[in-house]
């Protein structure tokens, strides 16, 4: 069966589009039931097909999907699911996007700029959704562009511990990629036993996308283990450029740690040739075979999004998964 049933009549079903099925049966797997039957299809024009091959009358659905390229089609697949459920009469529908699509436009920062992350909320919306779940938001303002509730996890915990196993918290100095992100840094400096903080100095050009320059470090680095964090790796130019800045400036090794792994050409080879001891991710989108390198660990995320499903399944509370704390 592909329903979990809780007290009375309630019933929940996980439905997943196509863009990770491997991440959708972890999820499946970890809840201990399986996912919905779906037809989905294209048509010779590209037009997206999708139908439930059983009723969905009263359940309360979740909708997962993956936003890797070509993030358009899996975004208009997710709307379209959305669509066909709350047409099939779903109680509630809860999108989980682990990598919330367009979620760089976030703000204007020129003039005649779209705010797309609040587009992708209002599309979700217009669609049917009733609640949105997703891993590490660019930025957290996001959650208020939905009307309705949203459920922000973080891989804090994750990542930290899998960081803790490979080096010892007294050697470690956590660096963040910008000052945008020093709020972070702090809750992993928090979650790696107040290990020193330190921030790469940067400059971008707007009108030029995937693309900065770091240039220099401000923070104590000299010998110590750097935790270079950040919340997406897409091409991985600035992040292998901040990985040198760090070895420049005497860092002994430099560790790298990313929730979303875009990995856009020619991220791993960039990556690979950076110095960087090693690169940690986690499954929120797929990693093909091609896009795989030797110092690449992959981390699951399921069983967060798991327990996170099973506490709005149940009515309970997630506001642990909301501020990174176990």
């Amino acid at each position: 069966m592909s329903e979990i049933t809780a007290r009375g009549e309630k019933k929940l079903v996980l439905a997943a589009g196509r863009a990770h099925p491997e991440l959708a049966r972890e999820i499946a797997k970890e809840l201990d039931t399986e996912l919905l039957p779906m037809d989905a299809y294209d048509f010779a024009n590209g037009e997206i097909y999708v139908r439930s091959a059983q009723s969905v009358r009263g359940t309360d659905a979740f909708v997962i999907q993956a936003h890797p390229a070509p993030l358009n089609n899996w975004l208009m697949e997710q709307l379209i699911m959305i669509d066909s459920l709350k047409r099939a009469s779903a109680k509630r529908i809860t999108v989980v996007s682990p990598f919330y699509p367009y979620a760089r436009q976030d703000k204007k920062g020129r003039g005649r700029e779209p705010i797309s992350a609040r587009l992708v909320a209002d599309l979700y919306k217009t669609a049917g959704a009733d609640r949105i779940m997703s891993v590490d938001l660019h930025t957290s303002q996001i959650q208020g562009f939905f009307d309705g509730p949203v459920d922000h996890l973080m891989a804090i915990p994750l990542l930290a511990e899998y960081i803790r196993t490979r080096v010892g918290a007294e050697n470690i100095t956590v660096v963040s990629p910008d000052t945008g992100r020093v709020r972070v840094a702090e809750q992993w400096a928090e979650r790696l036993g107040g290990a020193p903080l330190a921030f790469v100095h940067k400059s971008r050009d707007l009108t030029v996308p995937n693309q900065a320059v770091s240039k220099t470090v401000v923070g104590q680095v000299q010998g110590r283990t750097c935790v270079l964090i950040d919340d997406m790796i897409d091409t991985g130019g600035t992040i292998a450029g901040a990985v040198q800045v760090l070895k420049n400036a005497g860092a002994k090794d430099v560790i790298i740690a990313a929730t979303h792994a875009v990995l856009s050409d020619p991220a791993a080879r960039t990556l690979s040739q950076s110095g960087a001891r090693e690169v940690v991710v986690t499954n929120t989108l797929p990693i093909p075979a091609e896009k795989r390198f030797p110092q690449l660990t992959v981390l699951s995320i399921a069983p967060l999004i798991a327990r996170a499903i099973r506490e709005v399944f149940d009515d309970g509370s997630v506001t642990s998964l909301f501020d990174g704390r176990a």
